[in-house]
């Protein structure tokens, strides 16, 4: 299900598009460029998932900045004034009086001058693989051979940038990226708007930060130059009281394989999301039982440390999976390894499940998964029922070579005797 989008007005005229998801305090992640595109990248799974995890115990805060993805057109060169006007369209539509600000990429100078005026509005402030000054980044030689492929192969060059952002072995992610720069501008919109964007500069203002602030850096410079642990470290230094956190790897963009330790950073940075009352339903629902297949063996072979380590950046993985599929994970009901959750909708269980299975295959932890529909009785933010043990049961006991069953039953109990059915998947 995809997030409902909405539009603010800025003072000068423009229509903002941006959305919200989860429920708590507020965090607002801006575009980090002209290429963004707020309801092409949901589609993307590694996308989903990572906002989808972001914003559990939280609201999420995303929007298209003028010039990109579903908001007006901006005739105007792009300056830090006119991301302070979009940025303030779409918190004041929101009734936020106060926020924390995420900034990626690109936007960081935005982000570093509206925190450094505002101090008031933005409680904390969070620059993941970003500097006061973009232009730091036009003077790399590899920079400077991307701006030549664009002018000789536009395709290729999407392709290239695409894939130094998120690895080399990014695949789907990497051609989704490419995919969406061909759909949001062409070539010389391209060379226009990273022209702008490069003269964004807010190194005055880094002594003025007054907000809580957490910098993100790759441990390595990317294969274009990018922003590097130096330039990370000087960043942290300029902002008064700024922590700095190094991160493997050297892209840029947030990849799948970075979702459980950015959001574990982020959420201890921020603070524990206050407990909320979730919505589960009651009545039939359709439960999604799973847990890591083996795991004495794996916890033999791996050791305690190593693989309690795995398991928490796979059930942040696994958790990130299902809410992205609309569904909900239950808190606490949790059998040693294992998630359970509750879905309205059979295929965004099965979604969620195949997801699940191919992050357990891709992280070597392989699951047993069950899928049960029945009627559950709501307490709290806990769900029981018979159908809760059945589902449990299959998880338990996958057919032999199976990796998971799926069991889709009639609401009553007479149906559902003479209606059950068993659909065993292979994933071989």
């Amino acid at each position: 299900m995809q997030p409902r989008i909405q539009y603010a007005k800025t003072e000068d005229g423009l229509n903002i598009a941006y959305y919200v998801i989860g429920d708590g305090e507020p965090l607002v992640f801006p575009s980090g460029g002209t290429m963004s595109h707020i309801q092409l990248e949901w589609r993307t799974p590694q996308r989903r998932e990572f906002y989808s995890a972001l914003a559990e115990g939280r609201s999420l805060v995303r929007y298209d900045g003028r010039g990109s993805g579903l908001s007006d057109e901006n005739v105007e060169p792009l300056s830090l004034d006119a991301c302070f006007l979009d940025l303030d369209a779409v918190v004041d539509a929101l009734k936020l009086e106060r926020f924390s600000l995420l900034a990626l990429s690109f936007f960081g100078p935005p982000a570093i001058a509206y925190a450094a005026r505002n101090p008031e509005r933005v409680s904390e402030l969070i620059l993941w693989c970003t500097s006061a000054r973009n232009v730091e980044v036009v003077s790399s030689p590899g920079n400077r051979a991307l701006g030549a492929l664009r002018e000789a192969d536009w395709h290729l060059y999407t392709e290239v940038v695409a894939f130094i952002n998120y690895g080399w072995d990014a695949g789907d992610a990497g051609r989704s990226f490419a995919k969406r720069m061909r759909e949001t501008m062409t070539p010389e919109e391209s060379r226009r708007s990273f022209s702008e964007m490069y003269r964004l500069d807010a190194s005055t203002e880094l002594e003025n930060v007054q907000a809580r602030t957490l910098v993100m850096q790759r441990g390595s410079a990317g294969p274009v130059g990018s922003k590097s642990v130096g330039a990370g470290r000087a960043l942290a230094a300029a902002i008064p009281n700024a922590e700095l956190l190094i991160l493997e790897g050297e892209v840029e963009q947030i990849t799948s394989g970075d979702t459980a330790t950015t959001i574990a950073a982020i959420n201890e940075f921020l603070g524990a999301a206050g407990e909320t009352e979730t919505s589960l339903p009651s009545g039939t629902a359709i439960i999604l039982f799973l847990d890591i297949a083996d795991s004495t063996a794996l916890t033999t072979k791996l050791g305690d440390a190593a693989y309690r380590e795995k398991e928490r950046a796979m059930d942040t993985s696994l958790r990130a999976a299902i809410t992205g599929a609309a569904g909900t994970p239950i808190e606490g009901k949790v059998l040693g390894d294992g998630v359970m959750a509750v879905f309205t909708s059979a295929r965004d269980a099965i979604e969620a499940a195949q997801r699940c299975r191919d992050l357990g295959n891709e992280a070597g932890l392989p699951l047993h998964l069950g899928i049960h529909a029945g009627d559950v009785v709501r307490e709290g933010n806990n769900v029981h029922g018979g159908a809760v043990q059945v589902a449990a049961r299959y998880r338990a006991r996958p057919r032999q070579g199976r990796s998971w069953c799926l069991t889709l039953c009639a609401a009553s109990p007479a149906r559902r005797r003479a209606s059950s059915s068993k659909i065993a998947v292979s994933t071989s």
